[in-house]
Formats: structure tokens, C-alpha cells, sequence
């Protein structure tokens, strides 16, 4: 569909929480969710950085969040929701499409199950751990339709950091560490 705007810290719409969808299988929907993937395609071809995009980013207020991960089918997830989380926690790096100049320590759970439905509007389980960083990144977008950003979640304040710095002293080290050159569209 078309490359859109995605909203920038500051934006009162990014803390607001987005309405559930009632019909996954509308064409709406599958409209927004071909403009989740334009953008976060646009991003990530632009800055190397993107993983998933949230609808609260594009300024709808819709329980539908968009995951690209390298050499992995897109997947679109309508109306996720954590249904459990482990007791053990991480300390990861996080940064985020609307404020792509800063990066910062966040604490998230190791292991989270997500219950969502596809765009069929069927409705799936899955249990995301440390593969492919798979729980942080679910647990920071499915924040996004809570109205929070991983700026709310950081652990220390002294570990935010303009993306230069992360990227001179800890991209290598952290789920980012794919340079632009190697991303497959």
C-alpha cells in the first residue's frame, strides 16, 4: 500500500491505548497491515534498525502489530495479548522506530506466551524466549498498544545513549548487530 509517517516521541497519540479489532479479516485491516510492512521495510532498508512496527507508530489506534525478523516470514499479529510471562527477567538493549536517536537498558521478561489472531481470524498461542529475541521484541510492541514506550520501561538512566554510541560500543553485542548491507528484503 504505501510508506507512512511513523509518529515521533512527543506524539500524545503513542501513549494512548489502541481499541481491540473487531474483525481481523476486514479489508481495513489488511490494508494497515500492508502499510505496517511498507514502512517497517522503509526503515529497516534506510537505517538497518526494525523489527516490528505497532499501528499505535502509524497513528491508528488498532491492536495490530507487524514483525519482519531476517530470513523469517512476516507475520502480522492482530489483538495480542501476554497470557503468561516467566519469573525470570532480562536486561536488554531496546530502541524504537519513534526515536531511533536514542537507545537505553530496558528490563523484560526472558519467556512470555502471546495468544493473537491472524488475519484470517483464527487465534494462535506462542511461546517466544531468547530465539531471535523474540520475547523483548513481542513485549515491546504489544506495549506500544498500552500506550508505552521502552523510553518508560529503562533501568538505569545512565545507560541511554545517543545511536552513535550504541552502535560504537554495543550494537555487536545486541539483537541489532545486522548491518544494512546483509538485511534480505
Amino acid at each position: 500500500m504505501s510508506i507512512r509517517v511513523v509518529l515521533q516521541l512527543g506524539n500524545p497519540l503513542l501513549r494512548q491505548k489502541a481499541a481491540p479489532v473487531v474483525d481481523p479479516t476486514a479489508s481495513e485491516i489488511h490494508d494497515l497491515v500492508r502499510d505496517l510492512a511498507d514502512t517497517l521495510a522503509h526503515w529497516r532498508s534506510a537505517t538497518g534498525y526494525g523489527r516490528g512496527i505497532a499501528a499505535p507508530q502509524l497513528g491508528v489506534l488498532q491492536r495490530v502489530i507487524f514483525l519482519k525478523l531476517p530470513e523469517a516470514e512476516p507475520w502480522p499479529l492482530i489483538n495480542p495479548e501476554i497470557v503468561a510471562r516467566s519469573a525470570e527477567k532480562i536486561i536488554v538493549w531496546d530502541a524504537c522506530l519513534s526515536f531511533l536517536s536514542i537507545f537505553m537498558q530496558v528490563e523484560r521478561h526472558r519467556q512470555v506466551t502471546v495468544r493473537y489472531q491472524n488475519l484470517n481470524g483464527e487465534t494462535h498461542e506462542f511461546k517466544a524466549g531468547d530465539d531471535r529475541n523474540l520475547s523483548e521484541l513481542l513485549q515491546h510492541e504489544i506495549d506500544h498498544l498500552d500506550g508505552i514506550l521502552a523510553i518508560d520501561r529503562v533501568v538505569d538512566v545512565k545507560t541511554i545513549c545517543t545511536r552513535e554510541e550504541f552502535e560504537k560500543r554495543y550494537r555487536d553485542a545486541s539483537p541489532y548487530a545486522v548491518t544494512p548491507a546483509t538485511i534480505n528484503h
